[in-house]
């Protein structure tokens, strides 16, 4: 009688513990699967697009650099060289009818003045001219420096928001595709876009 008591004690024992060691066994698997899921391929930095935009503020291009985006790097110095150009320019060309401009209030002989042989001056532009050529070089000028210095907060701009979307998981869940169908009854063809999210 004992015996078969010890022996059912025994038999729920073991059964209890078999059973424990399968619900350890399962939350173990579960736990590594979590971790093998939740650890990305790459290691997320936080502070990357802070480093990115300090480093594009120092170094135009620098920032798309450190990105990855090299190609990036001769657009941002062309579209800043082209600007920054256009204002050299225009301040020359100020400065040169600015010259010319005081010349002749002076009464001297500037760039825009031609003499002949027999002693007569001919002026090529009036005095209204130089003005009007010095405003309009001059607001070229500013124009440029605007558009140069948008341009440069522009790819500040960019490579933190590209270093923002790096760092995001990206898969094929959700899509975006277009597509084109043909009507067989008219000679009326539809286009549209479909969204797809895949669980």
């Amino acid at each position: 009688m004992r015996t078969n008591i010890y022996l059912s004690l025994l038999g729920v024992f073991l059964l209890c513990f078999s059973a424990q060691a399968q619900i350890t066994a399962t939350s173990d698997q579960m736990a590594t699967v979590k971790a093998q899921d939740s650890v990305p391929d790459e290691e997320y930095l936080p502070l990357k697009p802070a480093k990115v935009a300090f480093y594009s503020a120092v170094l135009p291009g620098l920032g798309q650099a450190y990105n990855g985006d090299y190609w990036k790097v001769p657009i941002v110095y062309a579209a800043l060289g082209t600007g920054v150009g256009i204002a050299v320019y225009n301040q020359k060309a100020f400065r040169r009818y600015r010259t010319a401009y005081k010349e002749r209030i002076a009464g001297r002989i500037d760039e825009f003045t031609t003499v002949a042989e027999d002693g007569t001056e001919t002026q090529i532009f009036s005095e209204a001219a130089l003005l009007r050529a010095q405003t309009q070089f001059r607001r070229n000028k500013e124009l440029a420096i605007l558009i140069s210095a948008g341009i440069y907060v522009l790819q500040i701009v960019e490579a933190n928001v590209r270093a923002h979307l790096s760092q995001f998981n990206v898969d094929d869940s959700l899509t975006l595709n277009p597509y084109f169908k043909r009507d067989e009854f008219s000679p009326i063809n539809t286009f549209g876009a479909s969204l797809t999210y895949s669980f």
